[in-house]
C-alpha cells in the first residue's frame, strides 16, 4: 500500500472515529432501531417456523442455474496459463504450438490484451470489490507465483486446457520476499477497514508483571485457501459495448461497477447476475478470471465461458493468511482480569489491504483493567489475502479462548465461571452499551445439555481403551454488520401478489425463503402470493453478501420499501375507506390487507383498495436507512462451543466424537436453515482446528498442495453429532430482532477442540492444525 493511499486510510479512520462519537451520544429515538421492528412481537406468524428453501427442488432437480451453465450460441471456452515464479518480469513466450491446435480461437497475452484501467480494490470506493490492484496482464511484469500469463479460448474445454499446457514461458526472476521470518524485521502497524488497529487502555504491559495469575503463550494458524463447492466461473457476452455477466458472485452491484471502471465504459453497460452460487465465504468477488474472460470475448467478439479448477483457484483466489499471535492475561486470585494483551503479525501484500484482523473478538469479549491490542503486517510477495468467513474472529478466537482456558487450568476454576467472572458490562473498550448480550445464559443452557458436569477436570483422567477422552468449552463471537446501500422496490398487483426486488444473493444459506417469509408476515399475505427477486445488478440496492450483514441490510430496506408502500396505499384508499386519515405508522398487513394497528376491524384488502383506485398494480422503491445502529450500540452474535474429543494414545489421532453450539443471535427467523447455517460453520470450524493448511513453498512463493486430495477438509467420517440450540432473544434495535448468523458458527470451534485436547492428554496445542504428530 503506498504512503498517499494509507494516509487517506487513516484520514478516513479518524473522521468515522469522529462520526461515531457524535453518534453515540445521540438520543436512541434518533438511531434506526431506538423503536423496536414491530416484526419482533409477532408470536404466532410465519416468522419462527420451520420453513424448507424454495429453491431446494430446483436444485436437486438441476433446474437451478448456475453461472457456467447458461446457454449461448457461438460459446467459446477459456482456459489459463499460470506464471511459476514470485517476482520477476516474462522473457520469452511462446504460444505458436497452442494457437496451431485444432479448437483453438484465441491466446491473448499481455501483448495482445485490451488496455485495461487498474481494477479498484476492495474497500477504496462504495462499489469497489477488486480482489486486488494491480494491472491485470498489462505488461511483463510477474507479482506472485501463479498469476496469469496467458488465456486460451477454444471450441471446447478440453482444447482449451491442453493448448494451455502448451504455452511455454521463459522469466528474469527478481528477488522476492517469500519468508514471514525475513519480513518480521520491516513489520509495520495495520489498519483494518480504514480504521487503525492498535488499541491501548491503561498500562497492560506493567499491569500483567504485577498480576498474581498470568498467562503469556503465542499461538499460530496457517494459511488457508477457499474451497466452495461451486468452482469460480462466468459466462459472459458482448452486446456492442455492453457486457453481460453470469457470475458466481456475492456482490453482484459491486461487481457491475468495478468491472465498469477497468473497462472504461458507464456502470449501465454491465449488467451482473448470479442466481444461484454454490457457496462463497468471501471468495466470490471479483478476481481476475472475469476480467481476462471480458477482455479475451471482446478481442474475439464470441461469448466466453470460464471454470477455474480448483488448482486455478488456489492460484488466483485469495485466501486467508497466516498469523501469529501473543496472548497474555493477568488476573487477581478471584480471577478478575488485571491485563488484556492480544497482539501478533501477520502477511499480507503490497496491492492490496486485508491483514487478518485476528483481535476483533478480543476487543468487546471480557472486561479487563488494562488493554493492549494490535495486528501487525509484513508484506510479501505472494497472492493477495482476502476475506474468508469470520475473517479475524474465527483465528483471533482460537488463540484468545485458548489462553482463557490455560488460566482457568492455571487457577484451578472452571472455565466457563472465568468466562462469567470477566463478563463486561458494557462493551470494555468503547464504553457502548450492548444491544443485546446473553451469551452467559447461552452457556448455561449450553453447559447443561453438553453434560458440562460430568467433566473431569484434572487432564488426562478419562479413558476409554486406546482412547483418551476430554471435553472443552470456547465463546463464539461475531459482530453485526449493516452496511449502506440496502435498497428495495416492492410491487404489489390487483391480485394481492407482492414481489420484492433487490440485487442481494443466494448462497446456499435460505434468503430467498426467508425473507419471503419475512415479507409475507410483514404484507399479511400467505408465501405463495410473495416473490423474492434477488441476484441482479440492475435491481436495487448494493447489498453484498458477506460480514453477516445481507440480512439485517434487506430487512432494512424492506421496512423503508414497506413504509413507502403503505404510504401509496393508504393514499389510494382515501376517504371512502375505513383506514381514511391513519399514518402509515397506524397500519399494518393483517389477512391480505391494511388494518390499523390498535383496532383489526378497520381493514380493507389490497385487492379492494387496488380496485377503488383502478389500478393494476402499485410499485415503489425505497433506500434503507443508514446503519448507525452499529456506532450507537455494541452489537454481536455470541455462541457457547463444547467439544468432546478422543485422542488415540497408540497413533495420536484425534477424533471429534460429540459437538454442541449454543447460540445467542438474537430472534432465529428460520430455525430450519439457520441449523444449517450453524452446522456449516462448525464443521468448517473442526477443519480449521484439525486438519487445513495451505502448505506455501517460502522458497519459491508457491502454493504446494493446490487439491482437495492434499489440502483436506472434514468428509462425512471426520464429523460427529452436532447439536444446535439457541437464545431466541430478539435484539430490539435490529431489523426483524435478528443478528447474522453466516459466520458465527466458525468462531470459537477451534479453541474448544484445542482446549478438549488439553482435558483429554494434558498437552496444549498452540499451533493449528492439531495434527497427530504434535500428540505423539
Amino acid at each position: 500500500m503506498s504512503i498517499v493511499e494509507n494516509a487517506t486510510q487513516l484520514a478516513q479512520g479518524a473522521m468515522q472515529a469522529v462520526m461515531k462519537k457524535a453518534v453515540e451520544l445521540a438520543p436512541d429515538s434518533w438511531i434506526p432501531g431506538g423503536v423496536p421492528d414491530p416484526l419482533i412481537a409477532h408470536k404466532h406468524g410465519l416468522v419462527g417456523t420451520q420453513v424448507s428453501r424454495l429453491d431446494g427442488p430446483l436444485k436437486v432437480t438441476g433446474a437451478a442455474r448456475f453461472a457456467a451453465e447458461f446457454p449461448l450460441d457461438d460459446l467459446v471456452y477459456a482456459a489459463l496459463a499460470y506464471s511459476t515464479i514470485p517476482k520477476g518480469r516474462i522473457a520469452t513466450l511462446d504460444v505458436a504450438a497452442a494457437e496451431a491446435l485444432p479448437g483453438v480461437v484465441l491466446v491473448m497475452t499481455y501483448k495482445t490484451a485490451p488496455r485495461l484501467n487498474p481494477t479498484p480494490v476492495m474497500m477504496t470506493a462504495p462499489k469497489a470489490v477488486g480482489g486486488d490492484r494491480l494491472p491485470v496482464m498489462q505488461d511483463d511484469r510477474i507479482h506472485w507465483n501463479g498469476e496469469p500469463v496467458a488465456v486460451v479460448l477454444a471450441q471446447t474445454q478440453e482444447q482449451a486446457d491442453h493448448a494451455a499446457s502448451l504455452i511455454v514461458v521463459t522469466y528474469e526472476t527478481e528477488i522476492a520476499m517469500t519468508r514471514f521470518e525475513d519480513a518480521k524485521a520491516d513489520r509495520k502497524n495495520a489498519a483494518f477497514m480504514g480504521a487503525p488497529m492498535l488499541l491501548e487502555i491503561g498500562d497492560a504491559e506493567t499491569a500483567l508483571a504485577a498480576a498474581p495469575h498470568s498467562v503469556d503463550c503465542t499461538y499460530r494458524t496457517p494459511r488457508h485457501n477457499h474451497n466452495p463447492i461451486e468452482l469460480h466461473g462466468a459466462t459472459l457476452v458482448w452486446q456492442g459495448d455492453d457486457l453481460i455477466l453470469h457470475d458466481a458472485s456475492q456482490c453482484v452491484a459491486h461487481v457491475a461497477w468495478t468491472l465498469a471502471q477497468v473497462f472504461g465504459i458507464d456502470e449501465a453497460q454491465v449488467h451482473v447476475t448470479s442466481p444461484y452460487v454454490g457457496g462463497g465465504f468471501g471468495s466470490k468477488t471479483l478476481w481476475n478470471h472475469q476480467i481476462l474472460a471480458a477482455a479475451a470475448a471482446k478481442l474475439a467478439g464470441r461469448p466466453v465461458r470460464i471454470m477455474l479448477s480448483r488448482e486455478g483457484v488456489y492460484r488466483m483466489v485469495g485466501g486467508r493468511t497466516l498469523t501469529e499471535q501473543r496472548v497474555a492475561i493477568g488476573a487477581q486470585a478471584d480471577g478478575h482480569f488485571d491485563a488484556l494483551i492480544h497482539t501478533g503479525v501477520v502477511a499480507m501484500t503490497s496491492h492490496n489491504n486485508m491483514p487478518e484482523p485476528f483481535i476483533l473478538p478480543t476487543r468487546s469479549a471480557y472486561a479487563a483493567g488494562s488493554f493492549l491490542l494490535n495486528v501487525e503486517a509484513v508484506e510479501l510477495d505472494m497472492l493477495a489475502n482476502t476475506f474468508m468467513r469470520a475473517p479475524g474472529e474465527s483465528v483471533g478466537t482460537f488463540a484468545l479462548e485458548s489462553a482463557v482456558d490455560e488460566l482457568a487450568a492455571q487457577l484451578g476454576v472452571d472455565p466457563i465461571a472465568l468466562r462469567e467472572t470477566n463478563e463486561p458490562e458494557t462493551n470494555p473498550t468503547t464504553g457502548t452499551p450492548f444491544s443485546s448480550r446473553n451469551i452467559v445464559a447461552a452457556y448455561r443452557s449450553g453447559a447443561e445439555r453438553f453434560g458440562w458436569d460430568k467433566r473431569n477436570a484434572t487432564p488426562g483422567t478419562r479413558r476409554e481403551g486406546e482412547w483418551l477422552v476430554g471435553m472443552g468449552c470456547a465463546t463464539a463471537t461475531y459482530p453485526y454488520y449493516r452496511m449502506p446501500g440496502g435498497a428495495a422496490r416492492l410491487t404489489l398487483t390487483k391480485d394481492g401478489h407482492a414481489t420484492v426486488e433487490i440485487a442481494a444473493h443466494e448462497m446456499g444459506m435460505g434468503t430467498a425463503t426467508t425473507h419471503t417469509m419475512v415479507l409475507a408476515e410483514r404484507l399479511g399475505l400467505p408465501m405463495d402470493q410473495v416473490t423474492f427477486l434477488y441476484g441482479d445488478s440492475k435491481m436495487p440496492g448494493t447489498v453484498m453478501a458477506g460480514g453477516s450483514q445481507q440480512t439485517a441490510s434487506i430487512g432494512a430496506a424492506v421496512i423503508a420499501a414497506q413504509t413507502a408502500l403503505f404510504t401509496e396505499l393508504l393514499k389510494l384508499a382515501g376517504n371512502d375507506s375505513p383506514l381514511a386519515g391513519l399514518k402509515p405508522s397506524e397500519v399494518g398487513g393483517y389477512e391480505g390487507g391494511l388494518c390499523k394497528l390498535d383496532d383489526p376491524s378497520a381493514c380493507e384488502s389490497y385487492v379492494s383498495i387496488l380496485s377503488r383506485a383502478q389500478r393494476d398494480a402499485v410499485s415503489v422503491e425505497a433506500a434503507g436507512s443508514a446503519p448507525l445502529e452499529t456506532q450507537h450500540w455494541s452489537m454481536h452474535s455470541y455462541g457457547a462451543m463444547f467439544a468432546e474429543v478422543r485422542v488415540n494414545t497408540v497413533t495420536g489421532e484425534v477424533r471429534v466424537s460429540r459437538f454442541l453450539g449454543s447460540f445467542d443471535c438474537g430472534k432465529i427467523l428460520n430455525p430450519k436453515t439457520a441449523t444449517s447455517q450453524f452446522r456449516g460453520g462448525i464443521i468448517m470450524g473442526l477443519g480449521m482446528a484439525l486438519m487445513e493448511e495451505t502448505q506455501f513453498d517460502e522458497r519459491t512463493g508457491r502454493v504446494m498442495n493446490p487439491s482437495l486430495a492434499e489440502y483436506h477438509v472434514p468428509v462425512h467420517m471426520d464429523v460427529p453429532e452436532i447439536e444446535v440450540i439457541w437464545t431466541d432473544i430478539a435484539d430490539p434495535h435490529a431489523p426483524m430482532g435478528a443478528h447474522g448468523i453466516g459466520e458465527i458458527g466458525i468462531t470459537g470451534v477451534a479453541a474448544a477442540v484445542a482446549n478438549a485436547v488439553f482435558n483429554a492428554t494434558g498437552k496444549r496445542v498452540r499451533d493449528l492444525p492439531i495434527t497427530l504428530d504434535k500428540l505423539m
